[in-house]
């Protein structure tokens, strides 16, 4: 009983600083919370002097570094948060003020087993990012070669391991309540943000990542990764080129140094979609924080401590979605999200195409240059709930990314057409590699539908083998016991600490972001 008590009073806690911040105005205006959570979101903040306009960025960094990883987390799900709180997590910053550099310095040296001195000709001890989980350090190799030492901060694991543990403990109390909750899959979400952190918790990891994203990137004109320097890497520090360059959110300075940032932007977008189409690896964190450009145009990225992978089906399955929208296919895209499994078989395929039309013919008749990804993706979402259809957390990581780019792109050239720039890329994509087998598909169609009257063999098939939607293996959920189904001979008392425990948590959780 004591962990459920100390979860609650945690969850409690951080809910006051939400308060403060506005943050629990959305549980209060939300049609779908119940009425007895309206009230304990009123009293949470009773004696609170509250802003009109709620700061979820805000609130989630005050509370500290989990927190901001959730709120990164929780930016790429506007169908749990709300559309308002997702903008607004996606300006979440993550920065906090550095450790000492005593402490940094005998963490590299216990990580690398040598005395800074040895491992490096000078090191500066002011920190140039000073990030929730890590801070940097620019640095000289013996060698004479100018890197950036990425180093954990002290302690960070153990503290990041016990406030997921309450995450998940709310979690899962949350999503046994059933109904819109259990839908979202509250437990996925924060199963999905236990193995971002804790990859963002292994420095090597990191190191991989850039690694991979480099050689899968190599081919990409004006874009980069730096070099990893091994033999100064570990679990705990990371150390890489440094990057002389200007940081893309310093637009006066991009201006200043003569850049093109119409081409920049194009090349933005163009770089991304390299990844995510072709290769099905990208960087999941493009903000303009972890974006540089170098003097002679090249777009540099740092961090990578979230990377998204999306298999070729989804990809094809995407691609078909974004293009049948757009082209008014409704009962294509609708036939995708089927053959996907996004929508359950008890839905109707008509009546689902008939939604989808609602929500392209808006759009479509609009000039190009107004349609956004964003726009679509976010009116796809919202019809999701009236057909049952589960998240798919891959999908929504690359959502995210993609509004990102192209508000970046947008702030860059505002005159930017997105469509016209990733059209023929994306078109160009799908021909090549859908070309020959749209064609056989085409021949096999009569066939299926020939096997289709064989008594009950499609159906046998696909129970053995349910397509997945392209959606991963995702990661075991932990077992949470859950308070009011725990038993006790402690009495009433016992009892009343649940009761306790288990509202005070599910109404923390609620608040924490799974209701925007």
């Amino acid at each position: 009983m004591s962990g459920s008590i100390t979860h609650a009073w945690r969850l409690l806690r951080w809910g006051r600083v939400l308060g403060r911040h506005g943050a629990l105005r959305g549980i209060e205006g939300h049609a779908a919370t119940p009425v007895a959570l309206r009230r304990l979101a009123r009293l949470a903040r009773f004696g609170l002097r509250t802003p009109d306009q709620p700061d979820y960025s805000a609130a989630f960094q005050a509370i500290g570094p989990a927190a901001i990883k959730l709120g990164q987390s929780l930016a790429t799900r506007p169908d749990v948060v709300g559309e308002e709180a997702a903008r607004n997590l996606m300006g979440l910053q993550d920065s906090v003020p550095p450790v000492d550099f005593a402490e940094i310095a005998g963490e590299i040296e216990s990580s690398l087993g040598k005395p800074l001195s040895a491992l490096f000709a000078g090191i500066e001890p002011v920190a140039v990012g000073s990030a929730s989980i890590a801070q940097v350090h620019r640095a000289v190799t013996p060698e004479g070669a100018r890197v950036a030492v990425k180093v954990l901060r002290p302690g960070i694991r153990g503290r990041l391991e016990r406030d997921i543990q309450t995450y998940e403990w709310a979690a899962a109390h949350v999503e046994a309540a059933g109904g819109e909750a259990a839908r979202l899959r509250p437990r996925l979400v924060i199963a999905n943000f236990r193995r971002w952190t804790m990859r963002e918790l292994d420095l090597r990891r990191e190191a991989a990542s850039a690694s991979e994203l480099a050689e899968v990137t190599k081919g990409t004109a004006g874009f980069r990764v730096p070099s990893i320097d091994w033999s100064r890497t570990t679990s705990s520090v990371m150390t890489l080129e440094w990057i002389d360059g200007i940081k893309l959110s310093d637009t006066p300075a991009l201006k200043a140094a003569g850049h093109d940032l119409p081409a920049i932007a194009r090349r933005l977008v163009l770089s991304f979609l390299a990844q995510a189409i072709y290769a099905g690896y990208f960087h999941a964190d493009m903000h303009q924080g972890n974006l540089f450009i170098e003097a002679d145009g090249t777009i540099v990225a740092i961090d990578f401590g979230i990377m998204g992978r999306i298999d070729r089906r989804a990809r094809v399955w995407l691609g078909e979605i974004l293009f049948g929208l757009t082209t008014g296919n409704y009962r294509r895209v609708a036939e995708i999200h089927f053959e996907a499994q996004y929508v359950p078989s008890y839905h109707s395929l008509d009546d689902f195409a008939s939604a989808l039309r609602a929500v392209g013919e808006p759009l479509r008749g609009r000039a190009v240059g107004e349609i956004s990804y964003g726009q679509m993706l976010d009116a796809l979402f919202a019809i999701t709930r009236d057909f049952d259809m589960q998240t798919q957390p891959h999908l929504l990581l690359l959502q995210k990314t993609m509004v990102m780019i192209e508000g970046l792109a947008t702030q860059l050239d505002p005159d930017i057409n997105l469509w016209d720039v990733s059209g023929p890329f994306v078109e160009a994509w799908m021909r090549d590699e859908l070309g020959p087998e749209a064609a056989l598909a085409d021949r096999m169609h009569g066939g299926l539908r020939l096997l289709a009257r064989l008594p009950g063999l499609l159906s046998r098939i696909e129970d053995a083998y349910p397509p997945k939607g392209g959606e991963p293996e995702q990661p075991p959920l932990p077992e949470v016991p859950l308070v009011w189904r725990r038993r006790s001979g402690a009495g009433w008392l016992g009892y009343v600490f649940a009761a306790i425990a288990g509202a005070g948590g599910v109404w923390a959780a609620w608040w924490l972001g799974f209701w925007g």
